[in-house]
This record gives C-alpha cells, sequence and structure tokens, in this order.
C-alpha cells in the first residue's frame, strides 16, 4: 500500500511514460478489462510510445470492452502483447486518431486488418482497396469498409512505414476505390441509365494529384457520351442522374457518417453549368471561355472511374490547350492575382493559424510548383506530373528550379503535410488551422517525433518551414535566371537560355533578351556588389513583375546600380533596410518619372530607406524654404543659386512622387492606401509647399545678385489656380500675379523697371536648361491677360479691379494666396481682392450668367479635337473644371456669409458647402470623389509617361502602368475606364443640377 502523501512507482512510470494524466490512467489499467495483462511492460513501452498515451490507454479499454465475451478479449490482449506490428499499429492509432478509436468501439473486430503485416500489405493501391470495398453494396456498408481500410493507411502513417507522400497517395488510391464501389452501387440502382451513356469521373485537386489528405473534400468532372445508337441528350440526361447519384453515395450523413463530399465545381461554368457535359463540350468551353485558373486546375486531372478510356480521350484532348495556357495573356498575374485572393479572403483571427492557404503555407508551395509547370511542360513533358513533389524533383533534375530551393522546399511541404495529416486525423474532420490548445499541440508534436518539448519544438519547427516557404515561392521563378547567367558553380544543371527566355515572356518582360543581359550585367562576378546583388535581385525580380513595366524596372535598376555599386551606403541600404529594396523596386518600374528624376542624383536613393536621412514623408513649407535659402545664401551668384534650389526641388519631387508610389501600390509591410482624396492632398500639398519654397528662393538669389540685400521696390508672389489651392501635379505650371509697391523715396518708375526685371531673371534662371526639371511660371491670370503688365503696383491693382475687373477675374481670384515675397504686401493684395471673390449678397444674376456662359463656351472651343469628353480629366464630363467651377460658383454666390468657403481648396470649400447646407451629402461625395479620380488620374499620366496629359494614354503598356497605379490589376484597364466613366457620368449630373439649375 502506498503511503499517505506519496505517489505510487505506477503513477511515476505513467508520468515517465508521457501520460499527463497519470490518476486517471492507474484507474484505467486497474480496471478488470486489462487485468491479464496490466503489469506486462511491453504494454506500457508501447503506450508511451503513442502520441498520446492518455488517449491511446482510454481507446484501448473501449475496444476490450466492445469485444463479444471473454474470448474475443483474451483474443485481442494476447495478440496485442505477442505481435508488436498490432501492438504499434493499434496503439498507435489509438493514440492519434479518437474518431478511428470510435469506429473500433462500433466495430470491434476490425482490430484484426492491423494484424496482417505482408510485405504486400505495406503498399497497397487501388487493387488492394478495391478487394476491400468489394462486399459493400450499400452506402452503410461502404463507409464501414472504407474507415477499415482508412485503419490501415492510419496505421502505417502513425507508425512510419510510409511517408507522408505514400500515406497521401495511398489515400487518393482509396479514393479512386471508393469513387468505383460509389458508382457501381448507382450503376446497379438505375441499370437502364447505365445502359444508355458512357460516363467517366475525372479526378482533380489532390486526388487527381495523387496527394489526398484524411479528410477532403474529392474534386471530380464528368465527361459524358452516348452509347452507339442512343439519344445524346437522353444519355446526358442519365449520366447526370448517375453521377448525382454517385455523389449523394460518398456525402451524404447515414448511421455511419458521410465518406467525404464530391465536389464537381471545377467544371466548365461551376456550380451554374450541367453536371455532365460531352467531350466536344468540354472542349468547346476551353477554347474559348476558360480563365487561366481552370487550365490550372487541369494540371491535377486523372481518370478514376467509370469509362476508363473516355477519361484518357478527356485527358489527351485538353493537355495542349493547358501546355499553351502559359501564352495566355498576363497569365503569370493572373495566377499570381488569384492566390492573393485567396489570402485575403481568410478571417484575420485565422490566417496566422493556417496551415494551407496562409503566407508560408502548403497553397504557396503549389502555385509555385504548378506556375513553373505550366511555363516550362509545353517543351518538357518530364514537367508533367499532377503530384506536387514529383514535379518539384523533375523541376530541380531540368535547372528550372535551384537544386537547394528545391531540397527546402521539399523538406518543408513534407513537414507541412504531415501536420496537416495529423490535425485532420484527429477527429477526421476537414480543417487546416493549427489548434491553440496545448494538449492538441502536444498530441501533434509527439506524433512526428518531437518528444522533448513536443508544444515548442513544433511551433518553432512550423515558424521555420513556414518562413522557408514564404522566402522561397517567389523566388523560385527568379533564382534559376540568375544562376543561367552567373555560371558561378559549373556542372550543375541549369535553366537553358530558351527556358530562361521563356520564363521571362510568362513573367511579363517584353524583351527577354535584354532582360538576361541586364541580369548577367548584374549578376555576374565574385565582387561584393555581384553577391549582393544576387541576393536581391530574385525579390527585386518579382516586384519589377507585379508592376506594368518590368523590362523598365530592372533597365533603370542596372542604371541605378551602375552608378552607385561602388558605394557602400548604397548596397548595405538595399541589404540591410527591409523597405528600401520594395520601395526601390516599385519607384523603378511605376513609369517615367521618378526613374528620371532619381536617374540625374542617384544618391537620393537614400529616401527610400527607413534610417538616418531616409523616410518619405514630405518636408513643411518651413523646413524647404529655410533649406533652400541656406543653399542660395552659400552659392557665389545668381545661376548657380537657382541651381542648388532646383537640385532641391528635384530631390523633393523624387521623395513625393516615390510615396505616392509606394502608397498606391502598397508593399509586403505596408497596405496600399485606402483613403485616395489623403494621396491627392498629400501630393498637392507638398509639390505646392515645394514650388513656393523654391519661388521664395530663387527671388532672394535674384535680388542678390542685383540688388544686394533691399529691393528697391517691395515684391510679392501671389499663388493663383492649382498652385493657390494647394493642388499642384507633378507636371502642373505655377500660375502667379505679380505685385510690387515702390519702398518710400523710390520713384515709380524705377521700381517698376527693377520689378519687372526682377521677373524676367526668375523665369530665366528656373528654365535654363540642365539636369533638374524646369519650373514654369504662367501669369496669364492677371489683368488684362497676356496684353496687360507682368508686374503691377498694389495701386495699379486696386485701380484696375474698381473699374474693369470681370466675373471670371473675381473667379480666379478665389484661389488667390500669397506664397512668397514680402509678407506684408501679400497680405494687403489677399485684402483687396477679398470683397471681389466673396462679393456682398453674392453674385448678380447676370454674374451667373456670364460664368455660365463661360464654362459653356470653354467646354466647346477647348476641348481637343479627336478627345473623348468621357475621358478627359479636365474639361470632360464630371472632370475636374466640372467640379471646380461648380464649387466656385457656390463660393461667389454664399462666401461673404459662410466663412467656411473662404478657402483656396476645392475639396475644402466643397466640404464646407456640404455642412452649410448648399448641396447634399451625397451630392457632395459625388463630386469629391470624381474630383479626387479626375486629379489621381492626371498625377497617373505624368508618373507613367514623364509628361503632362489629360487624358489616358493610348498605348497599352502605359495605361495598364495607369491602372496599376489607380489599384487595377492586369488585365482590368476596361474596368478602370468603366468607373472612370461611371464617376464622372455622375459628378456631371449634380454640377448640372448646381451649376445650370438643370
Amino acid at each position: 500500500m502506498t503511503a499517505p502523501g506519496r505517489r505510487s512507482s505506477t503513477f511515476t512510470r505513467l508520468l515517465r511514460h508521457g501520460f499527463t494524466d497519470p490518476s486517471a490512467a492507474e484507474r484505467l489499467l486497474d480496471s478488470a478489462e486489462l487485468g491479464p495483462v496490466r503489469d506486462d511492460p511491453v504494454l506500457l513501452d508501447a503506450l508511451g510510445a503513442t502520441a498520446d498515451p492518455d488517449l491511446a490507454l482510454l481507446g484501448l479499454v473501449r475496444l476490450v470492452e466492445a469485444q463479444d465475451g471473454h474470448t474475443a478479449q483474451r483474443e485481442l490482449l494476447d495478440t496485442l502483447i505477442a505481435a508488436k506490428p498490432l501492438r504499434d499499429r493499434l496503439l498507435g492509432v489509438l493514440g492519434a486518431s479518437t474518431a478511428l478509436a470510435d469506429h473500433l468501439a462500433r466495430h470491434p473486430r476490425d482490430w484484426q486488418a492491423l494484424v496482417t503485416y505482408e510485405p504486400q500489405d505495406l503498399h497497397p493501391g487501388v487493387e488492394e482497396f478495391e478487394r476491400g470495398l468489394a462486399e459493400a453494396t450499400d452506402p452503410v456498408a461502404l463507409r464501414v469498409a472504407y474507415r477499415r481500410c482508412l485503419l490501415s493507411i492510419a496505421a502505417r502513417d502513425v507508425c512510419g512505414t510510409t511517408d507522408v507522400a505514400e500515406t497521401a497517395a495511398e489515400l487518393a488510391d482509396l479514393a479512386t476505390a471508393t469513387l468505383r464501389a460509389a458508382l457501381a452501387v448507382a450503376h446497379a440502382a438505375a441499370p437502364d441509365d447505365a445502359a444508355l451513356c458512357r460516363l467517366a469521373v475525372i479526378a482533380m485537386g489532390k486526388c487527381g494529384g495523387h496527394e489526398l489528405n484524411y479528410v477532403s473534400d474529392v474534386d471530380v468532372i464528368f465527361v459524358g457520351e452516348a452509347v452507339e445508337g442512343a439519344d445524346e441528350g437522353k444519355a446526358i440526361q442519365a449520366a447526370s442522374r448517375l453521377a448525382a447519384h454517385m455523389m449523394r453515395i460518398c456525402s451524404e450523413t447515414t448511421v455511419e457518417g458521410s465518406i467525404w463530399p464530391v465536389d464537381a465545381n471545377l467544371r466548365p461554368e461551376g456550380r451554374n453549368g450541367p453536371l455532365v457535359r460531352t467531350l466536344s463540350s468540354h472542349l468547346a468551353y476551353y477554347q474559348r471561355w476558360a480563365k487561366t485558373w481552370e487550365f490550372q486546375a487541369l494540371l491535377k486531372a486523372r481518370p478514376v472511374a467509370g469509362d476508363l478510356g473516355l477519361g484518357e480521350e478527356y485527358v489527351a484532348t485538353l493537355a495542349p490547350l493547358v501546355w499553351h495556357a502559359a501564352e495566355r495573356e498576363n497569365f503569370v498575374p493572373d495566377v499570381q492575382k488569384m492566390r492573393r485572393r485567396v489570402v485575403e479572403n481568410i478571417p484575420a483571427t485565422e490566417i496566422e493559424r493556417e496551415l494551407k492557404l496562409g503566407p508560408g503555407g502548403l497553397r504557396d508551395v503549389e502555385f509555385a510548383v504548378q506556375l513553373l509547370q505550366l511555363v516550362h511542360g509545353r517543351a518538357d513533358t518530364s514537367l508533367r506530373s499532377g503530384t506536387t513533389l514529383d514535379a518539384l524533383k523533375a523541376l530541380a533534375a531540368g535547372g528550372y528550379v535551384g537544386r537547394v530551393d528545391a531540397v527546402q522546399l521539399d523538406e518543408a511541404y513534407r513537414f507541412l503535410r504531415s501536420m496537416e495529416h495529423r490535425i485532420q486525423l484527429y477527429r477526421l474532420r476537414r480543417t487546416h488551422l493549427v489548434p491553440e490548445d496545448d494538449a492538441d499541440l502536444r498530441r501533434i508534436g509527439r506524433s512526428l517525433g518531437l518528444r522533448t518539448d513536443p508544444v515548442t519544438e513544433l511551433n518553432r519547427e512550423w515558424k521555420r518551414h513556414a518562413s522557408v516557404v514564404r522566402r522561397l515561392h517567389e523566388k523560385l521563378f527568379y533564382r534559376p535566371l540568375l544562376d543561367a547567367v552567373a555560371q558561378l558553380a559549373p556542372g550543375e544543371t541549369r535553366l537553358s537560355p530558351g527556358a530562361a527566355r521563356e520564363r521571362l515572356v510568362a513573367l511579363g518582360y517584353a524583351d527577354p533578351a535584354a532582360a538576361l543581359r541586364h541580369l548577367e550585367a548584374l549578376a555576374s562576378g565574385v565582387t561584393r556588389k555581384a553577391a549582393i546583388q544576387r541576393t536581391l535581385l530574385p525579390v527585386l525580380l518579382g516586384w519589377f513583375a507585379d508592376s506594368a513595366e518590368p523590362d523598365a524596372g530592372l533597365l533603370n535598376f542596372r542604371k541605378v546600380s551602375d552608378a552607385l555599386g561602388k558605394t557602400p551606403w548604397y548596397l548595405r541600404l538595399l541589404r540591410d533596410e527591409g523597405a528600401a529594396a520594395e520601395n526601390l523596386a516599385r519607384v523603378l518600374s511605376a513609369g517615367r518619372l521618378a526613374p528620371d528624376l532619381l536617374m540625374r542624383a542617384p544618391e537620393a536613393v537614400a529616401l527610400l530607406g527607413d534610417g538616418v536621412g531616409g523616410g518619405l514623408e514630405p518636408r513643411s513649407h518651413a523646413h524647404l524654404e529655410q533649406e533652400i535659402l541656406a543653399a542660395v545664401g552659400r552659392a557665389a551668384n545668381g545661376e548657380q543659386a537657382v541651381t542648388a534650389a532646383r537640385g532641391v526641388r528635384r530631390r523633393e519631387l523624387f521623395r513625393t512622387a516615390a510615396a505616392d508610389i509606394v502608397a498606391s501600390y502598397g508593399t509586403e509591410e505596408t497596405p496600399v492606401v485606402a483613403d485616395q482624396g489623403a494621396l491627392v492632398d498629400r501630393v498637392g500639398g507638398a509639390i505646392s509647399d515645394l514650388t513656393a519654397a523654391t519661388l521664395a528662393g530663387t527671388l532672394r538669389a535674384v535680388v542678390r545678385d542685383g540688388w544686394g540685400e533691399t529691393l528697391p521696390t517691395r515684391f510679392a508672389v501671389i499663388g493663383m489656380g492649382r498652385f493657390g489651392g494647394h493642388e499642384l501635379g507633378y507636371g502642373s505650371d505655377a500660375d502667379v500675379l505679380f505685385v510690387h509697391e515702390p519702398r518710400e523715396g523710390v520713384a515709380e518708375q524705377e521700381a517698376s523697371r527693377a520689378a519687372n526685371a526682377v521677373v524676367s531673371e526668375m523665369r530665366r534662371l528656373l528654365q535654363i536648361p540642365s539636369a533638374d526639371p524646369p519650373l514654369l511660371i504662367d501669369a496669364d491670370l492677371r489683368p488684362e491677360g497676356k496684353s496687360g503688365p507682368l508686374v503691377r503696383t498694389l495701386n495699379s491693382y486696386t485701380a484696375y479691379y474698381r473699374r474693369w475687373s470681370l466675373v471670371w477675374e473675381s473667379q480666379a481670384l478665389l484661389r488667390a494666396e500669397h506664397v512668397a515675397g514680402d509678407e506684408d504686401l501679400g497680405r494687403r493684395f489677399i485684402e483687396l481682392v477679398d470683397p471681389l471673390r466673396y462679393p456682398a449678397e453674392g453674385l448678380g444674376d447676370d454674374a451667373v450668367r456670364e460664368i455660365r456662359r463661360l464654362k459653356a463656351r470653354m467646354e466647346t472651343e477647348r476641348m481637343p479635337r479627336g478627345a473623348d469628353p468621357t475621358l478627359h480629366t479636365k474639361l470632360g464630363r464630371g472632370g475636374l473644371s466640372d467640379v471646380e467651377w461648380t464649387v466656385q460658383l457656390l463660393q461667389l454666390q454664399h462666401g461673404w456669409a459662410e466663412p467656411g468657403l473662404r478657402t483656396t481648396r476645392t475639396r475644402g470649400a466643397l466640404a464646407a458647402a456640404c455642412a452649410a447646407g448648399l448641396l447634399s451629402a451625397e451630392d457632395a461625395e459625388t463630386l469629391d470623389e470624381a474630383w479626387v479620380l479626375a486629379t489621381r488620374v492626371r498625377n497617373a499620366v505624368m508618373l507613367v509617361r514623364g509628361r503632362a496629359g489629360d487624358t489616358f494614354p493610348s498605348d497599352g503598356r502605359e495605361l495598364a502602368a495607369v491602372g496599376r497605379y489607380l489599384g487595377y490589376g492586369a488585365g482590368h484597364v476596361g474596368d478602370m475606364l468603366d468607373a472612370y466613366r461611371r464617376t464622372t457620368r455622375r459628378a456631371r449630373a449634380v454640377a448640372e443640377e448646381l451649376f445650370y439649375g438643370a
């Protein structure tokens, strides 16, 4: 008897053997059922070797209890102790699966299925499983026989007799035998239907690929034909009834549960299409309508049941279409987009536990392998395997995948599939989520041989393998390209030049020969630069391929690398700062403007990092002005000073463009910025502040060069149009007015000469041809337009506006804001024009009619000939002009009474008008959405083409690049144009009602 307070020796032994509840285990061992064997050390050792000793012991007691009489119990226990193969198999299953323990409790003689241990029993195939199911003639008997066969598969799996690939193949073979048995039951139930038709069952997905899970939908496609002399329509109806009955036999729940769902949704047209089609109907669909993913799915197609001859004919007929799928436009982006969509649809609470679909999961390996098969399988038939690991091995053997990468992916895939098998085996439920409970994790870890600290070890191994997959699955496409050109490992199999070009074309490169030359220049050699670039390029190439201009991205990277490759900070930046490399790839492949700005001073690439001196947040106006004025102060003369100012402007334009591109494309670390209006405001504000600071610096330089510290006249620059509204785009001119006021004692004529000289010199210096983009100054909004003097005194403006001011000038002055020069003079100019732009009691009827007439005339006369008015961002239907004139009319009419309307900014005025009840929230949102979209399109055109434009590009690649900036993937240009027309059509309707009173 054990002394009080002390544990029994049995209790201690149970703990040592891995039991987590030794007290309960001790009671079970003391039960009458286990009396004959409780003291046999063999039993305890065998239980301790299972995944869950407590679960195995409980299952064993239940199984012994379920035996029919004492004799049957003794037979089981004697065999258990005497036969090690049975002991390992039976207890291994009981310790890993409550579902199979339940089956054994219901069918207590089925343990005998585990006794046989002949060589042929180790790796059964379809024939063996068909024999195991042969006596099942109804759905219930089929389920019992199926689980009996499953029991033997699970036993070989948990004992390590078969590896994960062999287990998956056995599960697929058992599914094949089950489909055949179910179809035989359906035939027997409807012999007349069976006599009318030929029906082939094509396995798809994991069953077709010979890599099935324990619990998975079995994906199928049905092909039917009429037997000779039968009516085709009636034959297909009969085949459909047989197919539907076969599906029900497998899927429906009975007293013995279900087997698995049979899913026919991969068929043409999915669940909306007919269940059974003829071969010619299948062919017609795939020739005309099939999407890229449907050809990808056909990689796994394998005839498994019914008329196998018809099934083989189906596969042979569609194979040529499968192996030409890579030639489809946007093939790779379509496949990658589908993968991203799968990830995006995973609930946020589950993504970290998703073993199959999450980042670094099984699907990443499968998609990567399938993509490479489709690209290269047309020319190399050795790649045409439906089994993921076999295909990966063939890809490595052919040099299409790096040998080391293939080994690492193979190991990771096997581990993740083993985890998936153990998770599903426990309750025989379809799931890919890693459990959170420590007891479940402990059982899974022990089943995989992790015995020291199963939970910690399992989590560590899982994360390690997922990290490998995440790191390699996209590099898989690109690293062999580098190996092909760098040739650093003599004798190793590598991509042929033809295969390399084939892959680059599939990835979206228009000039694969040039791309290979760039890769060779970047990756060849043994220098530190080449070694780092070989590490970076597989990732960079993927980001380039994700853009509309991968060729340009690669070429631009070579140019930057040639310019900066010998500077240690550049390579260190790309290697060590996570965001820098992806930001650079996005910027270099998004169009011409940002790369052009960067090439003129490649050191600006440092802005793309996240360290000291990096960062893409725009600088404040005060900061910019301080830097430019300091640079001007250090310069020897006016030209050098303005060159320095323009250099700062170029750098900051690059910063703004890069930030806009990164926010619009998104990166792995930061998602796409959802608030499009915020992006527009940031670009407009940054460029407007930069332009104001550049003008202030140029003004300082010109004054200092010509007059020293003090100009004979006070001088101010007034921003107009988009400049005054803080809405400048990348290609905008600076609309301004110049105002001066003679200093005390200075003659007006002398002051005027000085002011005009300043303006002339400012314009000259800002447009001198150089590496920096020019800043064009447009003063055409001045009184009397191009016919009037370029500069006026404040008194002259006062006199003009009092006598001659027209309503269009009041409208233009809504945007007036002091931007540079004498602040007091600028403030007094604004005070002068306030009564004009916010007239007391609003506009009279004549003035409103005049504004409407001007708007209609502008639409008629200024729209470029041949331009599509539905796509012109400035003058087109519902474009910038419609929105801005509508808002400005509200400002002119109500600004005197509503302080919120006294702003130069379109969006701010629109929001204030809504708040004042001058238009509904719905109408305000409609106008704002159209204005933001049109502004984004203009910015996109400038970023892509490197020159300004008010309409969408006609070139296909440029149009696709605009679409990518606006969030539309490859092949969705039509959706972009439709969305633009839809948005602006709604805005036009609102504008007509508010502006014209329609």
